[in-house]
């Protein structure tokens, strides 16, 4: 299984994940997007299209013809792609907190948008603990504190730099594949938290009408780290 990792993410953001599913028998894979962690930093623009064929060129390197593909927010956007630039590669997509794009979706509201412009000159630190409110649901926050911690020390192991940080936004931003997921005839699994702020669930919705063979999974007191 491969996974992809969101905006501003780097691949120990799966830390949790990875332990589940090969405890359930799946070889798991995880690497970092142009322009964070231990990948390159080339100069943007990036897209979304761009970034599913170097997820592409991941399983390459690993000598793996065909494999379940597990993108979240930013990442689902490139697991959508990676499945319809490549579907011979993909075995079953699961999309997590993401959106089709296009004028159909439903924007996050103007606060959240602006926060995702700001965000990209903070310094790492205090970007990483700023998303919190984004990320996490209420509930998570007033129970789980400790928790959230535990993530945000795994993501600053690599911090996240100005530029390529704005170079993976607007590649979320020109995403658009809402007339082409129709054609996706593997099974799809699509999974949002009912709370998210950052990809309001009716994109979830959305993807599950549009996706012939997907099924929606909701979870109340989630938010977009569900």
């Amino acid at each position: 299984m491969l996974l992809v990792m969101g905006l501003g993410m780097n691949a120990t953001g799966w830390w949790r994940t990875v332990p589940v599913l090969a405890e359930a028998g799946l070889r798991v894979l995880t690497f970092d997007n142009r322009g964070v962690g231990r990948s390159g930093r080339p100069a943007g623009p990036y897209s979304v299209e761009m970034m599913a064929d170097d997820a592409v060129a991941v399983l390459d390197a690993a000598g793996i013809d065909r494999s379940h593909v597990y993108g979240i927010s930013l990442g689902g956007m490139i697991a959508q792609e990676i499945a319809l630039r490549h579907p011979a590669r993909v075995q079953r997509l699961v999309l997590g907190a993401t959106a089709p794009g296009g004028a159909r979706s439903t924007p996050a509201p103007a606060k959240t948008l602006a926060f995702f412009q700001r965000r990209g000159d903070m310094p790492a630190e205090e970007a990483a603990w700023a998303s919190v409110p984004y990320n996490y649901a209420p509930g998570t926050r007033a129970e789980h504190g400790d928790r959230i911690a535990q993530d945000v020390a795994q993501r600053l192991r690599y911090p996240i730099e100005p530029e390529p940080y704005k170079a993976q936004l607007a590649a979320a931003f020109g995403h658009d594949a809402h007339e082409r997921l129709r054609g996706l005839a593997m099974a799809t699994l699509v999974v949002h938290g009912i709370e998210d702020v950052m990809v309001p669930p009716d994109n979830g919705r959305l993807l599950a009408q549009l996706i012939p063979e997907a099924r929606l999974a909701e979870f109340p007191g989630a938010a977009h780290l569900s």
